[in-house]
């Protein structure tokens, strides 16, 4: 700093002020400092700058798994919308989900130097007595039932779900089967909920219910199933990608989509709208929900007043051409 102070001709201290992006400072005195840092190779220490601050612009995420479109989708939403208020982020995935895990995962964090931390939970972990997340530090979760414990960003899981399952039955479909994500996942067991409450208010049978894995394996692998059941005229697959398994079991077997079997997914993948046919699906807006975490973890950082609870983005249907009215009878 001493050198680009001599070579700009400015005091070290106009300099610290340009670094930094204080105002107060001319154009002109600016563009020659901002020149001379260029010609020395001039770089902020920005280690040196966050203890002095005491932050360190890094906004910590821990995530059970990259596997699911909904993990990696959110994970890009946080990138994204923490790069656009000049924040980092560090990523920690955990393997196995359990308190030790969890607790291991903040230590490391902290020794990372972050400013708050963004939980990405797929599973059932903070609906357990057993599982609680470090106290005094800024936390947003996003993707769990952690009810009034934490602040929480989650999709409208159980809205779109009604959504899917009503747009069947008004199409005339007696009942829908339903193709769910696994047990342990609680978006998963979110969207099973609430196909079987819209069928029971709609006095409407509940067939018995297929799991996959999320992967379109499972879904081709439960679809086999599914084609079998010949009084069954409309699916809803908890995922796109199980979806698109299940297109295939019904298409090797026989049963074409939509005249004898409507499908619907869950997620709005990139490539729904290529599916053969193309993927009535439920759109999630991860843009959004990265968004809100980013927004809840600076609130918290900013000493603003913040309320625990959870925070849900809206849904919307998206209709293509995999559903339509039952064959007739």
């Amino acid at each position: 700093m001493a050198d680009v102070a001599r070579l700009a001709g400015v005091s070290s201290q106009t300099v610290s002020r340009v670094s930094n992006g204080y105002e107060g400072v001319t154009e002109e005195t600016r563009r020659q400092v901002l020149a001379a840092m260029e010609e020395l190779g001039y770089r902020p220490n920005s280690a040196a700058r966050a203890l002095k601050r005491g932050e360190f612009r890094t906004i910590g995420v821990i995530t059970f798994g990259l596997a699911t479109t909904g993990n990696v989708r959110t994970l890009e939403a946080i990138a994204t919308s923490a790069a656009h208020e000049g924040y980092a982020v560090t990523l920690l995935p955990v393997a196995v989900p359990t308190q030790n895990e969890v607790r291991g995962a903040f230590s490391r964090l902290g020794e990372l130097a972050v400013d708050a931390v963004i939980v990405i939970l797929e599973v059932h972990l903070l609906d357990a007595v057993t599982l609680s997340l470090p106290p005094h530090v800024r936390i947003v979760v996003a993707d769990s039932d952690a009810g009034d414990r934490y602040t929480v960003v989650d999709t409208d899981q159980a809205g779109g779900s009604r959504t899917a399952v009503r747009h069947l039955l008004d199409l005339g479909h007696h009942t829908v089967w339903h193709l769910a994500g696994p047990e342990e996942s609680y978006a998963a067991e979110r969207r099973a909920q609430a196909w079987r409450t819209e069928l029971t208010e709609a006095g409407r049978p509940t067939p018995p219910l297929v799991r996959g894995d999320w992967s379109a394996e499972s879904g081709y692998t439960a679809g086999l199933e599914l084609a079998r059941q010949k009084e069954c005229t409309a699916v809803f697959a908890a995922n796109d990608q199980m979806a698109l398994g299940l297109l295939r079991a019904l298409h090797e077997q026989g049963r074409k989509v939509p005249d004898d079997v409507s499908v619907i997914g869950f997620d709005d993948i990139a490539e729904a709208g290529s599916f053969l046919p193309p993927l009535t699906t439920v759109h999630q807006d991860f843009a959004e929900v990265g968004r809100l975490c980013v927004e809840g973890v600076l609130r918290q950082m900013r000493h603003e007043d913040t309320e625990h609870g959870t925070t849900l983005v809206p849904t919307r249907l998206v209709v293509r051409h995999s559903t339509a009215p039952p064959p007739p009878r």
